[in-house]
């Protein structure tokens, strides 16, 4: 059993990033119940519905232009997308604004789950997987996301959940291995510019989760009240 945290001077924030099928949905499910365990409320926001703006017009938009296929692809299910893997000029610039767009929204969004009076604000997805999505070789660009990282809320852990492209879509298969490449490529090099993402390494199950909750407990220390909190983390082991 986990002993109770100290109590936190500031609702903390933590997002999950990843290319899909890396498992964010498992790792963000055992967080939580390793903050119910340590007496933490949590509320959970999904980047896609809680904060893109304008989300139906721009799923329609690559459903009616691109024919993108709709649904979450499955092993036994697979589903052609078409919206962040078609990358033309035009789209890249658009992009640019509507990621804009979406970042001053999200540091909305986020103030008013921190007013909500929980412990943990715990985000699925985040501004990184827009940023990562854009031309991030381009001078211009990475002066862009140098510009929202400033603005956006830090979270106290931005997990980057790495994993092996062929094995990601063998999980959710919804793009070609080639374009699961390049995004794995974007994520690095965007976390090594930002300096501030905590990469969790391609693991078995159960040492991912571990190193999830190891750099989640050294925040937690961080945003307590200055006491190293308690943790047992023999359960995690």
């Amino acid at each position: 059993m986990a002993t109770k945290a100290q109590p936190l001077r500031r609702p903390m924030l933590v997002s999950f990033s990843g290319l899909d099928g890396s498992g964010k949905s498992t790792q963000i499910e055992n967080l939580r119940e390793v903050l119910g365990n340590l007496g933490l409320s949590n509320k959970l926001l999904a980047f896609w519905d809680d904060v893109v703006v304008g989300k139906r017009y721009r799923e329609g938009f690559v459903h009616r232009v691109y024919k993108s296929e709709k649904g979450i692809g499955a092993p036994d299910k697979p589903v052609d997308r078409r919206d962040k893997n078609v990358r033309a000029w035009y789209l890249s610039i658009a992009r640019h604004g509507l990621y804009l767009v979406d970042a001053i929204h999200l540091r909305m969004v986020v103030v008013r789950a921190r007013r909500a009076r929980v412990d943990v604000v715990v985000m699925d997805r985040y501004i990184y997987d827009e940023l990562a999505n854009l031309p991030i070789e381009s001078t211009l660009t990475r002066a862009f996301i140098r510009a929202v990282d400033r603005f956006v809320p830090k979270p106290d852990v931005a997990y980057l959940l790495d994993a092996d492209p062929v094995a990601a879509r063998a999980r959710k298969p919804e793009y070609p291995v080639d374009f699961m490449h390049q995004c794995r490529h974007a994520y690095f090099t965007l976390a090594s510019m930002l300096g501030h993402m905590t990469t969790i390494p391609p693991l078995p199950l159960s040492e991912a989760k571990r190193e999830v909750e190891q750099a989640f407990y050294r925040a937690l220390n961080q945003a307590s009240t200055g006491k190293t909190a308690e943790l047992d983390t023999a359960s995690a082991a």
